[in-house]
């Protein structure tokens, strides 16, 4: 690897001399540091001047550390480097610069890993290429995504995200591809740019485009969640006006929105885990407001023990401000959004298998 020449220059060019003369050194030895190092020193103080100047500290030190070792070089090999040169501006009728011409010129002398920084420098978030993209995409999407390719084309991915992402991707893959793929990974060699780049462009065009669609969220469900929030007096206001003026925007926000009422609908075993989570001094005040159904639902799935303090606390507590009930309803509604989006509990609008996914 040519980024080894840049880390050990005085090595390469002991490597290069020994039991033989520095000028026996040809030009298809030289990398691409020590080819614009003989480019300087062929121009000189005055011509050169104007590079040095354009040069970062990171390109000044390493050019230096080639120039210092490369030693006598014969005239065939500067005049090499020189005719190389003017062709490769030569040939060019114009120059087109860009994110992949800066970063395989970069490539050309300079360490991978360090090339990979300085290119996301530049990018910035808004550039990040598309193996950073995948790395965070949610992994049972990529791995619902990736079981239906070929094994091959698993693993070239698998090998380009982040390792933590990759395994946990593996996990969700069925077990008999998910072995496949881990043997094709061990025996990958270095993967050829055309087929990395086939890879990319249809991960880009089928995958993301398709995952960014779904993604797209309908804006009644937007406002179905704002809606969640308020107040019933506020929520009932604006949807009695929106009733008057788009009555089919109305019946589609109701028919999303998740309410205090909704988790009588919700599964035993979910509502358990609500209760176990919830805060106790909130579950007498929010039982207090709610129909007697619902409540004796809530009840159900207590201990006969945590039940009866429960209404033995609703006694004691009198009556209880409308606004008070209202905050503690809402609080567990929005702590079994939380754990429905944890996958601790599912909640539902129906008796059947209508989930809602937050």
């Amino acid at each position: 690897m040519e980024s080894t020449a840049l880390a050990q220059p005085a090595q390469r060019a002991a490597q290069r001399t020994a039991g033989g003369d520095q000028s026996a050194v040809r030009i298809e030895q030289l990398t691409g540091t020590e080819k614009v190092a003989v480019l300087l020193l062929a121009l000189g103080d005055n011509h050169g001047a104007p590079l040095w100047q354009g040069l970062d500290d990171l390109e000044l030190r390493e050019i230096s550390q080639s120039m210092a070792v490369v030693g006598r070089l014969s005239t065939d090999v500067i005049e090499g480097v020189l005719i190389e040169f003017i062709d490769n501006v030569t040939t060019n009728k114009s120059l087109s610069g860009g994110y992949e011409a800066t970063e395989r010129l970069l490539q050309s002398f300079m360490d991978p890993e360090k090339v990979a920084s300085i290119m996301e420098e530049i990018r910035g978030p808004a550039g990040r290429n598309m193996w950073e993209k995948l790395s965070n995409v949610q992994e049972n999407i990529l791995a619902s995504y990736l079981k239906n390719e070929y094994p091959q084309t698993t693993a070239v991915v698998l090998s380009k995200i982040r390792p933590d992402h990759a395994a946990k991707v593996l996990s969700l893959l069925p077990e008999e591809l998910a072995l496949e793929v881990i043997q094709r990974m061990l025996r990958m060699q270095s993967v050829q740019k055309e087929i990395l780049d086939k890879v990319e462009e249809t991960l880009r065009t089928e995958f993301m485009s398709n995952l960014s669609h779904t993604r797209r969220r309908d804006s009644h469900e937007t406002m179905a969640e704002i809606f969640n929030n308020f107040d019933p007096q506020t929520e009932a206001k604006f949807i009695a006006t929106l009733e008057e003026d788009n009555r089919e925007s109305a019946e589609k926000i109701k028919a999303l929105m998740f309410t205090f009422e909704d988790l009588g609908k919700v599964d035993s075993a979910s509502i358990q885990v609500l209760l176990r989570n919830a805060d106790p001094t909130k579950l007498p005040i929010a039982f207090k407001g709610a129909a007697e159904t619902l409540r004796d639902y809530f009840l159900s799935n207590m201990s006969t023990r945590q039940a009866q303090n429960i209404r033995d606390e609703m006694d004691i507590l009198g009556p209880v401000r409308l606004r008070e009930v209202d905050e503690a309803q809402m609080s567990l509604v929005n702590l079994a959004k939380d754990l429905a989006a944890k996958g601790e509990m599912i909640i539902s609008k129906n008796s059947g298998d209508d989930e809602m996914v937050y």
